[in-house]
């Protein structure tokens, strides 16, 4: 539903960019793999195991937009992260719109995407938390999904390593991401909460686990988010013995491997030797 909602602001917008779905409340992994399987076709990784039940006729295998659909759908984000940084805008609604629109992979689309992204480095300078932090994290993954990783790795030396309020709304915000925060959020507030206590930790380590596999573009990322989650709740291994054990091997792979920086590989091994001990 909530899919559907932003695809249909996209597609019959009704001119107030102040009651867009995008500005209303902050978006899930679950809402935006929705929206990827109508833009490309991909199944969200929940519906994958699932067997479609049979129908009479002829039946579209995704709910894959049609190609006047899906340029209308773009244009419109395009659109709405500009029209976002005027005063009525919002820096939910700019932030949101403008990574939704790094799905656009046709070769003028990802041109002005980086171009937009680049104008905003400004927030990625910052150290540690700031105002602007939820917008630096933004920028930071949206660029990596258009092929630049080195932005996310200094986002994660630079605005998030070793700070305090920074380290729990990274937290916060993957619970949150990953489903483990079962409340809808209407804006980046919820990040701040350094009491880490509004979410279940199991799931956001099941959550972080899979997009190991899932996401190999944000495994920086991942690992870290990984290896604070376990400094806070080391007991975690114990809590779920099969997933830490599954979890470990693949943290085994990563090391075998190579590409990693220098902090990541750090704290691959930390959370191996972690999972290692506790299992």
């Amino acid at each position: 539903m909530d899919a559907d909602q932003i695809i249909g602001a996209a597609l019959d917008p009704q001119g107030d960019i102040g009651s867009h779905p995008l500005a209303a409340w902050v978006h899930t992994q679950d809402t935006a793999h929705m929206l990827a399987w109508a833009l490309t076709g991909v199944v969200p990784p929940v519906l994958r195991d699932r067997v479609p039940l049979p129908r009479r006729g002829p039946v579209a295998e995704a709910p894959l937009l049609g190609a006047v659909d899906k340029a209308q759908f773009f244009d419109h984000l395009r659109e709405t992260a500009e029209a976002a940084r005027s005063p009525r805008g919002g820096a939910l609604l700019h932030r949101q719109a403008l990574y939704l629109a790094s799905y656009d992979r046709g070769p003028e689309a990802a041109a002005w995407t980086a171009h937009t992204l680049h104008a905003r480095r400004g927030v990625l300078m910052r150290q540690g938390w700031s105002e602007h932090w939820a917008e630096a994290r933004s920028t930071a993954t949206a660029l990596a999904r258009l092929g630049d990783p080195q932005t996310l790795l200094d986002f994660i030396e630079r605005s998030l390593a070793d700070d305090d309020i920074a380290e729990a709304a990274n937290l916060n915000y993957w619970a949150y991401w990953l489903g483990s925060v079962r409340l809808p959020q209407p804006d980046d507030r919820f990040m701040r909460d350094q009491r880490l206590s509004d979410w279940d930790p199991v799931t956001l380590l099941r959550g972080l686990a899979r997009g190991l596999n899932d996401a190999p573009g944000y495994v920086d990322l991942h690992i870290h988010t990984l290896w604070a989650l376990l400094d806070e709740h080391p007991w975690l291994p114990k809590a779920s013995p099969a997933l830490a054990t599954v979890l470990a091997e693949r943290i085994s792979q990563l090391l075998d491997g190579s590409g990693t920086s220098g902090r990541t590989r750090r704290e691959l091994r930390a959370v191996h030797y972690v999972l290692d001990d506790r299992i």
